[in-house]
């Protein structure tokens, strides 16, 4: 946990929102804008939401995702956009359907593994 609240204190890109009662943490939102060269345009990342077991369907996630949006709109974005994984539809995937959003694709993920071999720039790239 740390480890990532450090990269995000570091990031140029990352804000973490913290939803918290009575020094209590309920919930998390992790929130970026994300520039978007097909259109010209600007979206606002939900890049993460978490919302503790027991302050569960009382509000905190559709709070945290209104203050999403309004953190986009607020940047001039022209809407809100987030990734869930499978096996979310039961619960996560028909909460952001219930907010209005529609799922629009898939997304496809190639993790490196960089060790000093293979850090290279192409000789196509300048």
């Amino acid at each position: 946990m740390e480890e990532r609240i450090e990269f995000v204190s570091n990031s140029a890109f990352d804000s973490l929102y913290v939803c918290h009662e009575d020094q209590k943490v309920l919930g998390l939102l992790g929130f970026r804008i994300r520039e978007n060269l097909e259109e010209s345009s600007r979206y606002g990342e939900v890049s993460l939401i978490v919302v503790d077991q027991g302050a569960r369907r009382q509000g905190v996630g559709r709070f945290l995702m209104d203050f999403a949006e309004k953190l986009a709109r607020d940047q001039g974005c022209i809407g809100t956009w987030l990734v869930s994984g499978f096996g979310r539809e039961e619960e996560a995937h028909h909460f952001y359907k219930a907010l209005g959003y529609e799922i629009t694709g898939y997304r496809f993920v190639k993790k490196f593994g960089f060790t000093p071999e293979n850090e290279h720039v192409s000789p196509f790239l300048s």
